[in-house]
């Protein structure tokens, strides 16, 4: 550019030489042509003098023109010295986004790169994320199997104590059996006791009413022979209701009353016989006491309801007290060997039961351990699930701050861009 005006110029000035040149020429000729002939020289004059007018006037043109050209050139010489400044300036600026371009470009780079290796790992994680999401729900679904076995133990944890308090029921039970087997066996005893006292007491019974059978013969050959004698006793209506009375019904009469009678028929009978009647009068008296011991004996246990009421003495001691308690150890071998079957069977249900409770303690201990090692395993999944939704989050987070810086840089990338090809299109 600045090479053509200064070639413009020179050619200006070779024209201008060049016409003055010619204009002198043709003024030297006009001047030698004026001596030749004087009617040419007003001709000649007027066209010099139109020349050099028009030699003038194109000297002013030409003057015009380079100072046109001139200042036309200044102006050239201005626009493009502010030209090569812009065009510096666009360059430097150009070489400045091309730095920042490359920087940029190197920075979107390593982005991507390190968005391509977030991308692998959030891969990674989401991959590690449903194993053990899906391994979280086999253990869920381990979890809620032993969670439901875990019931099934308490259930039979609680059937176990039922069963303890059935146990301890039956224990009881036992125990109450075991106080009543005693206690029957101490009444059978006592029974057994009572039954030899009242055989021995039946006994002696028959011995008195054999006794009391003699005694009444005698006392019949007694009054047979004071008959004979012609002595009628006083007191034989006495003598034989007082032992009818005596041995049939309480006995309340006193010994006292026979006593003047018998000594009548002894004075009147003789000696041998007195020696017999009184022997008689005191074993009379001595079966008397004997007999009022017994009844109080009987009364005593007829008042404590051990013995039943009887219709009469000799029923009682022969066949009442007898059938009585004939039916009372019968009834106790009865319910001693009831008792018997039940405490057997109880010792079994007792056994049985102790049985169950240890295999089901057995069991409850192994899903205890089950149960313990399925919550650690699951507490140990739940934090590494937290772990991992960690890390998920942090990397979500990455991604979406590099999204937004390589956003931001591309969009400075077409701004840039964009600045460039105004540059470009101005020049």
């Amino acid at each position: 550019i600045e090479e053509r005006p200064e070639k413009d110029f020179e050619k200006g000035a070779r024209t201008v030489s060049s016409l003055s040149a010619a204009t002198l020429a043709s003024l030297g000729g006009t001047s030698s042509r004026r001596g030749s002939g004087d009617t040419s020289i007003s001709a000649d004059t007027e066209a010099s003098i139109r020349e050099i007018k028009d030699i003038y006037e194109l000297k002013d043109q030409i003057q015009d023109v380079e100072g046109k050209y001139m200042q036309g050139l200044k102006e050239m010489k201005d626009s493009l010295a502010e030209v090569e400044e812009k065009y510096k300036k666009a360059m430097v600026s150009n070489a400045q986004l091309d730095n920042e371009k490359t920087n940029f470009m190197y920075q979107v780079d390593t982005l991507k790169d390190a968005l391509l290796e977030l991308e692998e790992q959030l891969a990674e994680s989401r991959r590690q994320y449903e194993e053990k999401s899906k391994e979280f729900e086999r253990e869920k679904h381990a979890h809620n199997i032993l969670q439901f076995q875990f019931m099934e133990i308490k259930e039979a944890l609680k059937q176990r104590e039922e069963m303890l308090a059935e146990i301890q029921q039956l224990q009881q039970k036992q125990q109450s059996y075991v106080r009543e087997i005693s206690d029957l066996q101490e009444t059978i005893e006592w029974k057994d006791k009572k039954i030899g006292a009242l055989e021995r007491q039946k006994d002696f019974f028959d011995s008195i009413r054999s006794e009391r059978d003699d005694l009444r013969d005698e006392v019949v050959v007694l009054k047979e022979q004071l008959k004979k004698h012609g002595i009628i006793p006083d007191s034989d209506i006495a003598t034989n209701g007082e032992t009818s009375d005596v041995l049939d019904n309480e006995g309340h009469l006193d010994s006292s009353k026979t006593v003047p009678g018998t000594t009548l028929a002894l004075k009147a009978g003789g000696d041998g016989t007195l020696d017999r009647l009184k022997k008689l009068i005191d074993e009379r008296e001595s079966l008397l006491d004997q007999v009022k011991k017994l009844k109080g004996q009987l009364e005593e246990k007829q008042k404590n309801g051990k013995m039943e009421n009887t219709q009469s003495e000799d029923e009682v001691l022969e066949n009442g007290t007898d059938m009585h308690m004939i039916d009372l150890q019968r009834d106790a071998n009865r319910q001693i060997s009831d008792l018997k079957f039940k405490l057997a069977k109880s010792e079994q249900e007792i056994t049985a039961l102790e049985q169950n409770v240890i295999r089901l303690e057995g069991q409850v201990a192994r899903y205890k351990s089950a149960a313990e090692n399925a919550e650690r395993v699951e507490d140990e999944l739940k934090a590494e699930k937290r772990k991992l939704q960690r890390e998920l989050r942090s990397a979500l987070d990455k991604t979406e701050e590099l999204e937004v810086s390589n956003g931001h840089l591309v969009k400075r990338l077409e701004k840039m861009k964009a600045n460039r090809s105004a540059l470009l299109s101005q020049q």
